[in-house]
């Protein structure tokens, strides 16, 4: 027989909050996980001015934009 039920994990424990299952007391189970903790590993902030070749239009981005669409509409 398999027979699905939610529950939580304490330690070494499951705790399930379903009172059918005391019949089944002894009985052998296999546990499946349906969500596993993520890795709490803090990766190192990455440079993205590394990547970036500074020019002067780069410098004036919001005037360029403004500029490019002033005259954009009749």
């Amino acid at each position: 027989m398999l027979a699905a039920v939610k529950g939580i994990v304490q330690g070494n424990t499951v705790i399930i909050n379903d009172e059918d299952i005391r019949e089944y007391d002894g009985t052998e189970v296999i546990v499946t996980l349906l969500d596993y903790p993520q890795k709490k590993v803090r990766k190192d902030p990455i440079d993205w001015d590394s990547f970036v070749i500074p020019s002067e239009r780069g410098k004036n981005v919001d005037e360029y934009m403004r500029e490019m669409r002033e005259n954009d509409r009749l």
